[in-house]
């Protein structure tokens, strides 16, 4: 629908712009004495005023880099977003109470001129706003207004665990009680406050991990992203080890061969990536594998590349190779990136898998989660979007994500860091 990210941030801002005024005139409305209409004008436009600037801001961005790798325009971007969406939600309520006022004047007058009656100098056909209706849209747009600002403030860095046992037949004996935590989706280059990110790699720490796992999405594009945080995920301890797979965002920015890079180059740039996940302390897997033993028994723990349903994300992962040296009868932990995946490929792959390991979807950052249910739109598109799922004997595990993108923040759909013990039943 639209040929480029610039061309939709234009068409947003017209939509916006008829927003802004429409919401302007409904909130004026609320004030009777035109003192207080003033100093509200002044404010709202001031207010708007700055929000356009972020428009202005973010479009210079996208024309001279990436959007996503600049932490000033994600933060431009959460006010833009935040003052769409809450002006959205009040001109909705409003447009409903409106046109219910333009048709009871539309009969009103039409009434009129059938029965011939002179209407009153200076009748207006079209009731005035009801102020009660007016401080209800008002009220419901608050919700969204105040829960972004709290999700661009402090949600974003709300670091939750997440706890579950998960039991198996063939699991070896050693492994009962096995301890796995997973994070996904670190996002690096939207941080703005290391201290914060500090606390989240301590709260890793806490859940004492035997092994520990990142599945993809280091980086938004640019690989030094990471570059001023690579010494606080190098203290992510777990004794068992550190293991990490890539994800869609880790292939962006990638040099090609007819934009004049040589295959060297190519070469170069993923071998400099690479670097950054050793300097981590991470092994990294790319549809590889490798067993973790204890006590004289073992597990295999296998990775693949990207893979996604979606035409626009890369499809690396090679679920062939990434078994290519584990057993048959081998209990399987697999790390693939896109929840997708599981569905397409790997449920009805000839290894069995026992547990599949996702991230992807952030819960699209925005919904409800809490014990016994959980809601995001990003569900309508990802049907596998967060939490555990269970088939043909094979559990899925969806990571919602322990940085953001885009959208600076998080609403209801916390950071997480997930913990899975593994029992032997």
């Amino acid at each position: 629908m639209f040929r480029s990210r610039e061309t939709f941030l234009m068409f947003q801002f017209a939509f916006y712009l008829f927003l802004d005024i429409y919401t302007f005139f409904g909130l004026r409305s609320l004030f009777s004495k035109q003192r207080t209409k003033n100093i509200f004008s002044a404010i709202y436009v001031a207010l708007s005023v700055y929000v356009f600037y972020c428009f202005w801001a973010v479009l210079q961005v996208m024309r001279s880099g990436n959007v996503f790798s600049d932490t000033s325009a994600n933060w431009e971007l959460g006010i833009m977003f935040t003052a769409v969406v809450s002006k959205l939600v009040f001109s909705i309520f409003m447009s409903v109470h409106d046109g219910g006022r333009f048709f009871y004047g539309i009969v009103d007058f039409i009434k009129n001129k059938i029965t011939n009656n002179t209407p009153e100098e200076g009748r207006n056909f079209f009731p005035t706003r009801r102020k009660f209706l007016t401080l209800l849209a008002t009220g419901i747009a608050s919700v969204p207004f105040f829960g972004m600002l709290y999700g661009i403030t402090k949600g974003k860095y709300q670091y939750t665990v997440s706890s579950l046992k998960l039991q198996f037949k063939d699991l070896p004996e050693a492994f009962d009680g096995f301890k796995i935590v997973q994070i996904s989706d670190i996002h690096s280059g939207s941080f703005d406050d290391p201290d914060e990110l500090v606390k989240g790699v301590e709260l890793i720490n806490e859940q004492k991990p035997d092994l520990f796992l990142f599945t993809g999405d280091l980086v938004n594009a640019d690989k030094d992203e990471v570059n001023p945080y690579i010494e606080i995920f190098e203290k992510i301890r777990a004794k068992q080890g550190k293991y990490a797979i890539l994800g869609n965002h880790d292939y962006y920015g990638e040099p090609e061969l007819d934009e004049g890079a040589t295959e060297k180059d190519i070469s170069d740039y993923w071998e400099d990536f690479y670097k950054k996940f050793e300097q981590m302390g991470f092994n990294l897997l790319n549809n590889a594998s490798e067993y973790i033993e204890k006590d004289g028994q073992r597990i295999a723990l296998a990775g693949v590349e990207n893979w996604g349903a979606s035409r626009h994300f890369p499809k690396r992962g090679d679920l062939d190779k990434a078994f290519e040296n584990v057993q048959d009868d081998d209990f399987c932990i697999l790390m693939s990136h896109d929840p997708s995946h599981w569905d397409k490929k790997i449920i009805e792959h000839k290894k069995h898998v026992n547990l599949t390991l996702s991230g992807h979807t952030h819960g699209m950052q925005f919904g409800i989660k809490m014990p016994g249910f959980k809601w995001s739109p990003v569900q309508y598109r990802y049907p596998r979007w967060a939490g555990l799922y269970n088939e043909a004997q094979q559990y899925l595990y969806v990571n919602t994500g322990f940085g953001f993108l885009a959208f600076p923040g998080r609403v209801g759909i916390w950071p997480e860091v997930t913990v899975i013990e593994l029992e032997k039943v």
